[in-house]
């Protein structure tokens, strides 16, 4: 991704971006970052191949849709400082609300308004893939937490867990795959976003943690496509057992650290009596952790069919050690801290 100077320093006005709109204490200064993290992150995502010239059109097209509607809504609700009757200023404001709310969540890319992420996440690298999973979200999740718009937030929640796991199910694409995935740990964050300010911060921080320990090893491997995953570079087994250990953590099975953020809404959820919410979201990520294990129950079998030819992997390379240490700590790190916790 930083081929260049100017990729850097794009990089670079991405996070500027980010920050004035976390900072900001008015929703025109908010806007504001928004569409500077946007035209600073389309340059990022160009490579000069097609797929990425689409996927930047793409993503430029529904955020700069988006960013009008946000702005419309911003206007309009300046307006409503004038003079007005009692009952006018009730609706419009509630309008107002749902306006931005749905500008935003169009923004991080939650269903319903997901049609185009998948889509665009098809046409970029892994790095920028990882960059539009985890730090493009902080800006509309951090605008989101600021409205209120309870009922039609448990709507969208629920919408992102049922779209989100029956979507991942035909899907042979990788990226594609994240994707889905991405749209079902954004319906969790929201769903923490409604119990605790903090919560959500600390499951975007745990999902980013995963998705990065994996997408740095399918761009080390050059991986992007599912058939690719059973006939690479299992002649090691200990890279096999990583990876699929990593989209078990991400996919939230309980001996790893994926499911300790899971948990911590779940029992956010239970003590709100939210527990219609909780049921859904879990069962529908049931599913969505059926389309990983889909993928690893073929390559844990032991009559597995391997290759002839052999990948022959330099146990030195700093790429491998740093693959094996992202891959220990969401792994085992569950484990590690309830011993920690049971002892102290």
């Amino acid at each position: 991704m930083f081929n260049n100077s100017s990729k850097i320093m794009f990089f670079f006005i991405v996070m500027m971006g980010t920050m004035i709109t976390v900072s900001s204490n008015s929703w025109l200064s908010a806007w504001m970052g928004l569409e500077i993290n946007l035209l600073s992150f389309i340059p990022l995502m160009s490579n000069n191949n097609l797929m990425s010239s689409e996927a930047s059109l793409k993503y430029f097209l529904i955020q700069a849709l988006a960013s009008a509607v946000l702005l419309f809504a911003i206007i309009l609700m300046y307006l409503n400082n004038f003079p007005m009757t009692q009952y006018y200023m009730t609706t419009t404001f509630n309008f107002n609300n749902l306006i931005i709310l749905s500008s935003l969540l169009l923004k991080s890319g939650a269903a319903p308004f997901h049609f185009w992420f998948p889509n665009v996440m098809e046409g970029l690298s892994w790095m920028n893939s990882l960059m539009l999973m985890t730090w493009q979200k902080i800006a509309p999740l951090m605008l989101i937490s600021y409205t209120s718009q309870n009922n039609l937030i448990i709507l969208v929640i629920i919408i992102s867990t049922i779209v989100s796991s029956l979507g991942g199910l035909n899907q042979t694409s990788l990226r594609k795959l994240m994707a889905f995935s991405s749209i079902n740990h954004l319906s969790w964050m929201l769903a923490a976003m409604q119990i605790n300010e903090s919560l959500w911060l600390i499951y975007f921080s745990f999902y980013s943690f995963l998705s990065f320990s994996l997408v740095f090893m399918f761009n080390n491997f050059k991986m992007f496509h599912i058939n690719q995953l059973f006939n690479y570079f299992f002649s090691s087994k200990l890279l096999k057992f990583i990876l699929f250990f990593n989209l078990l953590s991400l996919g939230g099975l309980p001996p790893f650290i994926g499911f300790l953020p899971k948990w911590l809404v779940i029992q956010s959820l239970v003590m709100n009596n939210q527990y219609i919410l909780m049921t859904i979201m879990t069962v529908m990520t049931l599913i969505t952790l059926f389309f990983y294990l889909r993928l690893c129950f073929a390559a844990f079998m032991l009559n597995y069919h391997e290759n002839n030819w052999i990948y022959e992997m330099n146990i030195n390379n700093f790429n491998f050690k740093c693959t094996l240490f992202f891959s220990f700590i969401s792994t085992f790190s569950l484990i590690i801290v309830s011993i920690i916790y049971f002892f102290i």
